[in-house]
């Protein structure tokens, strides 16, 4: 008789040779045994192995010897082909599953399915069996194949043929071809349409494989089998949101108003408003939220998120204080919030303290770049590029970020030369870094070296020819000076098919049609690239355009309005004056 395939080699030989001697002792013996026989017999019975009646052979100790040797040498092809010889030899369904698992380990899947195969043709009962062989044909993509032991596997599950259907798509998570797998998991619940968690996994399936009408309808059936079901209903959400964002809130709001403790729903609500920009309406579901999950430090999180985003710095700065307390994964995060809280407050010492306590890691680059720029701020312009200096030379990450920071404090107090000559010094050592190549560019435009700009966005689209913003710099400088026009929109035109959506390609698109003097065109752009973002520039383009149709008092309204919440901006300043009386 084979002995348990888990024992380790010795314990093989002698348990087999112990074996071996009780099948020829005196019938006494089994008498002795008839207690422990019955105290067996008392406990719920499992199902038993259909184990062969063998006596251990020569033949069978020197090939379990073999399999077991090569094992414990690394050649898992030659083990786990002994075992199988052993496995068809013996019909021993323990051996095949040893031999399945050994070719598995040696990544042998052909063999391993010749194992997996056998195991349940001994044993056709086993669900581990199947449950193996039905991993090893998904591996396999032969789904074909996999099929009625998928069905024999629901048909053993009894009563918790629930649990076996919830479990149905994770059998083919590694599937590629999700269509089919949806046409394998209708097939599969066919017997089982009167149970809501049939029609979950076609929906399950259905989203899978991106067909959203089919999935909504089936977690319809769902819904309909088991209206109270959080899990169904949220499943539903996530399949109208492909198609219709609004329909999936409503879907979840109209739940929330029957089933008001439904607590994940109401989480995926809240994070279904965020991701429509409802920010206000967000914060309230998070904060009824933090009533069912006062510890919560991800519902704390979202709260403080959102009430930043609303500007209720006070709400914020409360909440991320509270995740300090807890031990909460991206504390490092939260400290540099609190920095920029504290600087929205001019609490500039308080938010240089949070800055500095940030540890290395992630967030440490954005808390020193942070540092220096606050420091600037307070005019303290030399100490603020000391310390990017400083920074970068003590960091082991990239240098090109500290001197494009270094680059913007120049900027932003107006030595643009410093900036330029900054940058331009940092390209001798690296003269093809396209980070350095763009900013310094930008930086040569501002001082009229159109030359100097044309060349490093020319060199840039060469080493990065999927750059959509080296093309749309020069052709927007080409527009802007007026000069090769068709040319600047065959740029702008390669821009926008890198970035269809880029709000400021699409501006200059407009511009260059605007010089160009087709100024319907031009409006048609700059009104889309303007409600993409509200920029100030974008304004002062769309505002000109506006003026040049006739539609002065339009013009007007979009400057002002662009003003008001861009004070100070000189491009806005500078058009408006060209062009008020």
């Amino acid at each position: 008789m084979i002995v348990p395939t888990r024992t380790p080699l010795v314990a093989v030989v002698i348990a087999a040779v112990v074996l071996s001697a009780c099948a020829q002792a005196p019938a006494q013996r089994d008498a002795e045994a008839v207690p422990a026989q019955v105290a067996r017999e008392s406990k719920p019975k499992e199902r038993v192995e259909p184990l062969p009646k063998l006596e251990l052979t020569g033949q069978i100790l020197y090939q379990a010897l073999l399999a077991e040797i090569a094992g414990q040498r690394g050649d898992f092809g030659l083990s786990a082909s002994a075992y199988l010889d052993l496995a068809r030899a013996t019909r021993d369904p323990r051996v095949a599953r040893r031999a399945a698992e050994i070719a598995l380990h040696g990544r042998n899947l052909e063999m391993a399915l010749q194992a997996g195969r056998l195991w349940v043709e001994i044993d056709p009962d086993s669900s581990q069996a199947r449950q193996m062989l039905a991993g090893l044909l998904v591996s396999a993509n032969r789904l074909d194949e996999l099929q009625p032991h998928v069905a024999k596997l629901l048909s053993q599950e009894g009563e918790h043929l629930g649990d076996g259907l919830m479990r149905l798509n994770r059998l083919f998570a590694r599937y590629p071809d999700k269509k089919a797998v949806l046409v394998i998991v209708d097939q599969l619940t066919v017997p089982y349409v009167g149970l809501a968690e049939a029609h979950f996994a076609r929906a399950q399936a259905a989203l899978n494989a991106a067909e959203w009408p089919r999935g909504v309808a089936e977690a319809d059936r769902t819904l309909a089998l088991r209206p109270d079901w959080d899990l169904a209903v949220m499943l539903k959400a996530q399949l109208q949101r492909a198609d219709s964002p609004e329909a999936a809130i409503e879907t979840l709001r109209a739940y929330l108003a029957g089933h008001p403790k439904a607590r994940e729903v109401r989480l995926q609500y809240a994070r279904s408003l965020v991701g429509a920009r409802k920010f206000p309406q967000a914060r309230t579901e998070f904060q009824r939220l933090l009533g069912d999950f006062p510890g919560n430090a991800d519902v704390i999180y979202a709260v403080a998120i959102l009430s930043m985003q609303l500007s209720d710095w006070a709400a914020a700065e409360e909440n991320f204080k509270k995740l300090l307390g807890q031990d909460f994964a991206e504390n490092d995060t939260v400290r540099l919030y609190l920095g920029q809280i504290a600087e929205e407050g001019k609490r500039y010492d308080e938010a240089l303290r949070w800055y500095g306590e940030v540890a290395p890691g992630e967030q440490r680059m954005a808390a020193q770049l942070r540092i220096a720029q606050l420091l600037a701020k307070q005019g303290k312009l030399d100490e603020g590029r000391r310390h990017l200096q400083a920074a970068r030379q003590a960091s082991n990450a990239d240098p090109v970020p500290f001197l494009l920071a270094e680059s913007q404090l120049l900027r932003d107090a107006g030595k643009t030369r410093e900036a330029f000559e900054l940058l331009d010094a940092s390209l001798a050592s690296q003269p093809e870094q396209p980070e350095l190549l763009y900013e310094s560019a930008l930086l040569a435009e501002k001082l009229g070296r159109h030359d100097v700009l044309e060349a490093s966005l020319r060199k840039l689209i060469r080493i990065k020819p999927d750059h959509a913003h080296a093309y749309n710099a020069l052709g927007y400088s080409l527009a802007e000076r007026n000069v090769r026009l068709a040319e600047a929109e065959q740029l702008i035109i390669k821009a926008l098919q890198l970035s269809p959506d880029d709000p400021f390609i699409i501006d200059s698109m407009g511009w260059v049609l605007y010089r160009k003097g087709d100024s319907a065109g031009a409006l048609t752009h700059l009104q889309r690239a303007f409600s993409i973002r509200p920029d100030p520039e974008i304004a002062a383009h769309l505002g000109e355009v506006l003026w040049a149709l006739g539609r002065r008092e339009e013009a007007r309204k979009t400057w002002q309005e662009a003003v008001k919440a861009n004070p100070g901006n000189e491009v806005l300043a500078e058009v408006i004056k060209r062009f008020s009386p």
